[in-house]
């Protein structure tokens, strides 16, 4: 039985073909992103699509690795797996390949990932990841070029009504640090700051403490634009620790400011979801009207044979950055009917022309040229222009 053209053609849930001009128009747009890292000193480097589970999900690899596709290589007979995220490849190529690069180290990336499930704010299961990383550096103004960078990287695209959303999960999990909780206990904790569910912290103030749960709650108000964010953070009283975590985020703040005063930041300091091995500062990218994340980031830290390496960075993902970006105009493309002169074909594409050429004779060349989506024809070897006018 031959089955239907329709169901042959169906994919997996969360996955899609790059159709004409989509496909295209991600190409122009990730290498123009490319371009714009390369001019700020960011080397490309390329990871493999697949590799072996081991070496996948081991440190930062650890958080992702629910998402990670696995399947058995038939040669060595041992576990691989697809790529779920780019960052944790990087970090290996840092701590392994690159490990004797002088530090700071900046490294830029871009590729396919796919995940197992895809999520509310992201469906998409496979798609590509743009970003750039600075391993080596704790300075604060490592993460203020990084995010400054996501975001005029936006801007240069011609994307409007940017936002940057910053977060902090390490003051967070310092207030509550020495909090005795069962891991049941946790969980809930953690649900409900995502949540902003006052009433279940308060529920909590027996195992936390009535002044972890305060403060807690004090938190949840930390949020909105960053100048009254910090102002209402600034007063909440905090543990030493966390303290500490304010303090870096101040200044990541200001030194943000100072490079692009414009940008829009926000604050939210209990926002956790998503970074599930950042331990600093924390940012996620939107832009006014269009739906979902067009990237996040922050930092981490890198493994390294005897440890950890300070590291931050971003991903934007491309699939949501094309939904903000305005289609541009469809180029031209010259109809060149059959038995036309090579020669005169390839002049016409040295001029920047699209040029495609009939492969058998058509009775009316007009025709077979809008047929094939083409705007202008060859005819007499003169250039005629199909497009109709105003008005018509």
């Amino acid at each position: 039985m031959v089955s239907n053209n329709r169901e042959s053609a169906l994919l997996p849930a969360g996955i899609t073909d790059g159709l004409p001009p989509d496909a295209e128009d991600e190409a122009e747009v990730l290498e123009q992103v490319m371009k714009i890292l390369a001019a700020h000193g960011y080397d490309r480097i390329k990871p493999p699509l697949i590799e072996f589970e081991e070496s996948l999900v081991r440190g930062l690899g650890m958080a992702v690795t629910h998402q990670t596709f696995r399947l058995m290589d038939p040669v060595s007979q041992r576990m691989m797996g697809l790529r779920a995220d780019m960052t944790p490849q990087v970090a290996r190529i840092a701590a392994s390949r690159l490990s004797q690069a002088p530090r700071p180290l900046r490294l830029s990336y871009a590729g396919q990932v796919v995940r197992v499930k895809g999520s509310q704010l992201r469906a998409e299961r496979q798609f590509t990841q743009v970003g750039a990383e600075i391993i080596g550096s704790a300075n604060p103004a490592a993460d203020a070029e990084t995010i400054c960078l996501a975001a005029e990287s936006l801007i240069a695209l011609g994307i409007d009504g940017l936002s940057v959303d910053l977060g902090m999960p390490s003051l967070i999990a310092a207030v509550y640090a020495n909090s005795n909780l069962t891991d049941e206990q946790f969980r809930l904790l953690r649900e409900a700051l995502d949540r902003k569910d006052t009433a279940t912290v308060q529920a909590l103030a027996d195992e936390i403490g009535e002044g972890t749960a305060a403060t807690l709650l004090a938190l949840m108000n930390a949020t909105g634009p960053v100048e009254a964010a910090l102002q209402y953070l600034s007063k909440v009283d905090l543990p030493l620790a966390a303290a500490a975590c304010r303090s870096e985020f101040e200044d990541v703040v200001a030194t943000i400011m100072v490079r692009n005063p414009d940008l829009c930041l926000t604050i939210d300091t209990i926002e956790n979801r998503g970074f599930e091995y950042h331990t600093g500062i924390t940012y996620t990218l939107f832009a006014r009207g269009v739906r979902g994340e067009l990237g996040r980031g922050g930092r981490y830290p890198a493994p390294v044979a005897n440890g950890t390496e300070p590291a931050t960075g971003f991903s934007l993902f491309m699939d949501t950055v094309l939904r903000a970006i305005e289609r541009q105009t469809v180029p031209d493309r010259l109809f060149v009917p059959h038995g036309t002169d090579p020669e005169r074909a390839r002049h016409w594409r040295a001029e920047g022309w699209i040029v495609v050429e009939g492969l058998e004779f058509a009775s009316d060349a007009a025709v077979e040229a809008r047929r094939l989506n083409c705007s202008h024809l060859v005819a007499a070897d003169r250039i005629q222009n199909l497009k109709p006018k105003d008005g018509e």
